[in-house]
């Protein structure tokens, strides 16, 4: 196999040997590890493989069964990880980076209320594509609760990654430049949005822990009783 006509630009250049020589399986490797927590280019090894199938090379079908199956299998076996030894690893090491007991109380929170949420978006962020089912896993999500949304979410990461390098084809110079145009603006965004989301759990946090206390202020001034001697 051989790489399109059309040169690529930037990483999508440094991959197209890989790809020459391992075709769906460089595809199922990279994918795999890279949402398994192993920071490796998966997602641009994606987008490389929809570009070859675009231009012929590659069966279009194909890539996108290979990269969902190996980015569901990723996850999970990151959830295995995080199932049974992220506990011991937060509670031996947790300290040196800051993970209190009382922070991975509010993690666990977290994920209760909005675990499906992170692990269907996640693969979109860098990071959090590789950690979030170490993370799901070491939070206890359910098993039976975390498995539909990773497989979501890799039918969505997949379907619009592949989708992208599919398209563009013979383009895809113009495209991953104007791509690169925007990556700032995109993450400082994003980062804007999660910092606004962090900030109002806080708040909402602060505000819960307030009213308990006035709560239980309340509770312990009306439990007095006025005790006469008879």
């Amino acid at each position: 196999m051989s790489a399109p006509a059309t040169p690529l630009p930037g990483a999508l250049a440094g991959l197209t040997p890989l790809l020459d020589h391992y075709g769906y399986l460089a595809v199922a490797v990279l994918v795999l590890l890279d949402n398994g927590g192993i920071p490796v280019p998966g997602q641009t090894i994606l987008v490389l493989a929809s570009v070859y199938a675009g231009t012929g090379h590659l069966s279009f079908a194909a890539v996108l069964v290979i990269a969902f199956g190996a980015a569901s299998l990723g996850n999970t076996l990151g959830y295995t990880i995080g199932s049974t030894g992220g506990r011991a690893f937060v509670h031996r090491w947790g300290r040196y980076v800051l993970l209190t007991p009382a922070r991975m109380e509010r993690a666990d929170g977290f994920f209760a209320r909005h675990g499906g949420k992170v692990v269907t978006v996640a693969r979109f962020v860098d990071g959090l594509r590789q950690t979030n089912g170490i993370i799901a896993g070491t939070t206890e999500m359910p098993w039976r609760r975390f498995q539909p949304f990773n497989l979501l979410g890799a039918a969505l990461w997949t379907a619009v990654w592949g989708t992208f390098g599919y398209v563009a084809g013979a383009n895809i110079g113009t495209v991953y430049r104007t791509a690169i145009r925007y990556q700032l603006w995109f993450a400082i965004a994003l980062g804007v949005l999660v910092a606004a989301f962090l900030v109002r759990q806080v708040v909402r946090y602060r505000r819960r822990r307030r009213e308990d206390a006035d709560a239980g202020t309340g509770t312990d001034a009306d439990s007095g009783t006025d005790e006469r001697p008879d």
